[in-house]
């Protein structure tokens, strides 16, 4: 169903909202963000905006509680998800806040809004088998030495490092130091974490060093990992590779969750592995704690005769 305050696509642009509602400033002012934090938000309040303006709005100042409720509603009757729904709502709270301490607007109409609240989901975790079959299945006989080894190394610094795709892929040869078995991991604000490498992801990575000047161009720099052109490693690569070597649908994320779940499992405490995740709050890494009562929850009723 098209909405009458869509295009003829069914889809608002973010150009279609004029400079009033200084968009451009707003998404220059996520220093802190990633770039793939940056685009969301700029793609959420730019639909807004269009949104708005089709509706008669003119620009931010004419913005309020009531608007943005009708706007909420809007988007529920589209059928969002509600953790779409609670996505858009919070960029719209951070642009109306960074709004108001700009003086372009009195007050801030999101205040008090509020979003339908999403559906908890709990991280996949892998089982024993799947990660065996990843990490220690050997591949194809025809598959080249130097992207097995290239394999090798990205899943078990997935897994043995907990890194996010996106660290993964930035890494440098000078981010890894195999002497003191640590790497330097840049998270999500560009901070910078110090993460521990166990003995097998450190033979992997050694194995793959031994090769990786003959498969990364010299224009890629000191990318530690590269693609089949020789450039730095994407995650739309990582996601190939786990595709060639899960026997089940798996999504580069999960070995993150994985991490975190089995640290838990084996005893760690929650600060450390908050420390080792990169996650400024506790509570983002608390969601693993729900996991990992599941699986007690699981074994008691299995194995306790009065269960």
């Amino acid at each position: 169903m098209t909405s009458p305050l869509a295009g003829a696509d069914g889809r608002v642009s973010i150009e279609d909202a004029s400079p009033s509602w200084r968009i451009d400033g707003f998404t220059t002012s996520l220093t802190a963000s990633s770039s793939n934090t940056v685009a969301a938000y700029r793609g959420d309040v730019g639909d807004f905006a269009s949104w708005a303006e089709r509706g008669g709005a003119s620009g931010p100042e004419s913005v309020d509680r009531r608007l943005l409720r009708r706007y909420v509603a809007y988007l529920t009757t589209r059928r969002f998800a509600k953790r779409s729904i609670a996505r858009k709502v919070a960029a719209l709270r951070k642009y109306f806040r960074w709004l108001h301490r700009s003086g372009v607007i009195a007050a801030d109409p999101t205040s008090s809004l509020r979003a339908p609240a999403g559906d908890s989901r709990l991280p996949r975790v892998l089982t024993a088998h799947e990660l065996s079959s990843m990490l220690d299945t050997a591949p194809a006989d025809s598959e080249p030495e130097w992207r097995r080894r290239r394999d090798d190394a990205v899943l078990e610094v997935l897994y043995g490092c907990g890194l996010r795709v996106s660290e993964l892929c930035g890494l440098d040869v000078a981010d890894v130091d195999l002497r003191h078995r640590s790497l330097v991991a840049w998270g999500k604000g560009s901070k910078q974490r110090k993460v521990p490498i166990g003995d097998v992801a450190c033979d992997a990575l050694r194995s793959w060093i031994v090769m990786r000047a003959d498969v990364v161009a010299h224009e890629s720099g000191q990318a530690l990992f590269g693609n089949e052109r020789g450039r730095r490693l994407a995650p739309r690569d990582v996601r190939r590779i786990i595709d060639r070597r899960s026997t089940t649908a798996t999504h580069p994320h999960a070995l993150r969750h994985s991490f975190a779940t089995h640290l838990l499992d084996g005893g760690a405490d929650l600060r450390v592995v908050q420390e080792l995740l990169g996650h400024a709050d506790v509570a983002t890494t608390q969601r693993y704690t729900h996991v990992s009562n599941e699986r007690l929850r699981a074994v008691y009723a299995e194995a306790h005769p009065r269960a």
